[in-house]
Order: C-alpha cells, then sequence, then structure tokens
C-alpha cells in the first residue's frame, strides 16, 4: 500500500498542510454573531470553502491552552482572538507558522510578532462605563482615580480577574502606570485594594456583568469599548462609555496561523480575506471595531469618541502579569 501511495502516516509539522482537508477549522474567543458574519463573508468571496468552515467559539486562554495540547496533532487552521500576552506564549510555544506576507505587511510592527507569527486584527480600548440611569455624566467617574473615591463605594461591579484577558489586562495597565514612581508593584497593588473596598461583587462572566449592571445591582465598571458599544447597538442597554481623561489602555487583539494545521491555503485566504480593507471596514462601522490596518477613512462614531490612549509597558506588562494577577487573588480580591 505504502508502495501504491497509500501510506497512511500522517504529516507533521508545515507539511501537514500540504494534504489539504478541503474545510477550514477556527477557533474563535469573537463576539458568535460577528464571527459568523465574517465566515460568511469569506465563503461568499471564496466559493471553494462554502459550507466548509467550522467554528469553535472558546475563551481565548482556552483556545490557547487547546492549540498548545494539540502540538502534536493539530486539529485547528485559525485561531482568532486573544491578547497580545497570549498570542505571543503561543508563538514561544512554537505553535503558529507565518501569515502571508501581504498580511504582515498591513499590520504595524508594533502590533504583531516580529516574524509574523500573530498579527493584531484589532485594537481594543479598555475604558469605564456606567447605568445612565443610575447617575448623571457628572456623578459618573471620569477618569481612573474616580473609581477608588469613597462615593463609589458599592456602586462598581467587576468581571472576575483571573477568567478574563480583558480584566487581567486591565488590572496590570493600573499597575504598570504606577510602577515607574514607586519602583514595583506595590503602589499598584493599593489601588487595587481600593478599587476592590469599592467593588459590590464580581461577575462570573461578561453577560453576568451586563446584567447587573442594567439591573442596577452596581452603576459602573471598566470593559472593552466594543462590547459596551455592542450591548449599546444592540441590546439598547442603558449604558454610556467614558474615555478616562488619562487615557485608555490600548489591548491588540490578535490571529494566528495554527502550525500544521489540516488547511494551509485554507488558512491563508482567511486571515488575508480578514485583514483586508473591505471586511475590515465593514468591522469597523458595525461592529465598532477599531482595526490596526490603516482605513481609507475612519468611521465616524470613533471619531466623535476622541480616544486617548494610556501610555503602558507592554513588555513590563507582558512579562509580569501573571504573578501581578496571582498576587490579586491571593491578597486582595475580597479583603476589602
Amino acid at each position: 500500500m505504502t508502495g501504491c501511495g497509500l501510506d497512511s502516516t500522517s504529516a507533521s509539522g508545515d507539511d501537514a498542510g500540504s494534504k489539504e482537508s478541503g474545510s477550514l477549522t477556527i477557533y474563535t474567543a469573537r463576539d458568535k454573531g460577528l464571527a459568523t458574519e465574517v465566515v460568511a463573508d469569506f465563503e461568499k468571496a471564496n466559493p471553494k470553502y462554502a459550507g466548509k468552515v467550522q467554528l469553535l467559539t472558546l475563551g481565548a486562554q482556552e483556545a490557547l491552552e487547546r492549540v498548545k495540547a494539540e502540538k502534536a496533532n493539530p486539529q485547528g487552521d485559525i485561531w482568532w482572538g486573544g491578547t497580545q500576552q497570549q498570542m505571543q506564549q503561543g508563538a514561544t510555544e512554537g505553535v503558529f507558522s507565518p501569515a502571508p506576507q501581504d498580511v504582515i505587511d498591513a499590520v504595524p510592527a508594533a502590533q504583531r510578532d516580529p516574524n509574523g507569527l500573530w498579527v493584531g486584527e484589532m485594537k481594543l480600548a479598555e475604558v469605564i462605563f456606567y447605568n445612565h440611569d443610575m447617575m448623571t455624566a457628572e456623578q459618573a467617574p471620569k477618569d481612573w482615580d474616580d473609581l477608588i473615591a469613597p462615593e463609589m463605594k458599592d456602586k462598581i461591579a467587576i468581571r472576575d480577574v483571573l477568567a478574563s484577558g480583558t480584566m487581567r489586562s486591565i488590572y496590570a495597565s493600573m499597575i504598570d502606570r504606577k510602577y515607574d514612581g514607586a519602583g514595583s508593584a506595590e503602589a499598584g497593588y493599593d489601588w487595587l485594594r481600593k478599587l476592590d473596598a469599592n467593588t459590590k461583587v464580581y461577575a462570573a462572566n461578561p453577560t453576568d456583568l451586563y446584567l447587573r449592571i442594567t439591573r442596577q445591582e452596581a452603576a459602573a465598571t471598566a470593559w472593552n469599548l466594543q462590547d459596551i458599544m455592542l450591548q449599546i447597538e444592540k441590546q439598547k442597554a442603558p449604558f454610556t462609555p467614558v474615555v478616562p481623561t488619562s487615557g485608555a489602555p490600548m489591548l491588540i487583539d490578535g490571529v494566528a496561523k495554527i502550525k500544521g494545521g489540516p488547511s494551509s491555503a485554507g488558512a491563508d485566504a482567511f486571515l488575508t480575506f480578514l485583514v483586508g480593507q473591505d471586511e475590515q471596514s465593514k468591522l469597523a462601522e458595525k461592529y465598532f471595531q477599531i482595526p490596526t490596518i490603516s482605513l481609507a477613512s475612519e468611521p465616524s462614531w470613533l471619531a466623535d469618541l476622541d480616544l486617548k490612549e494610556m501610555d503602558v509597558n507592554w513588555d513590563r506588562v507582558n512579562k509580569n502579569e501573571p504573578e501581578w494577577s496571582k498576587y490579586w487573588a491571593e491578597n486582595i480580591k475580597n479583603q476589602g
């Protein structure tokens, strides 16, 4: 059988992609409605993949662990949706292959792996939002330090931090902004202790967070701008976003081609489509996405926000975030 070319031994590494499966498997942490629409657009633009794309929705950390566990026998082709820190972990673990060169060239160097092993698809602005049925714009927090003011006692709900890449990054940014002045993480820990003292509840997941704010169990929180805008647009949630006056941490949400996946050509086609001008323009207008690539024109909703970026030492954050998050969980959470 081997002599007739029927050897059943599977390929490994990048060569696995040479035996194209004809289908495409995407692990994604992105919003299900958004991801489904993008896949429909992709299939329309690439008819050979029509009906052959499988979406598997996972949390970003869960996706990372799955890709690492499947390293010896990859089952997915694309991991779509993960923080810069998580994506870089994947690159370090050797589970990615470079994106097509045109995709790499389209994304600024600061927002991708140096070798193109992952690329930033969008920027996530981390901001404050509040229930405008509970407080006026004058009463609402306007900057990060307003969250720890005495008048915010028991008015804050927070998405449980350890399970959330978004919240880990927000908390790490709060530590980092005080790091240089203190010479250590201690000043940041003190700030988080004050926030814990004002926190009424830690929500189990994003839906739980939205419901608690909507039901007026708490008035304000910190979260990413895109999800806030989607809740306002699609659920008519009584939320008002606030860009902190000192700036918003801007996270990079990435996408990567899984090394040795069943459909290397399909993965390349999807990456090229996803990071293209047409799809990114649509995502910016319809789904409030801030793309990493340069668009011909900025969406009006983004221009109106006057978004200011916080200066964050992401190298320091990437190195220390696991330790900082562990310290918060063991020494700060629910102790205020």
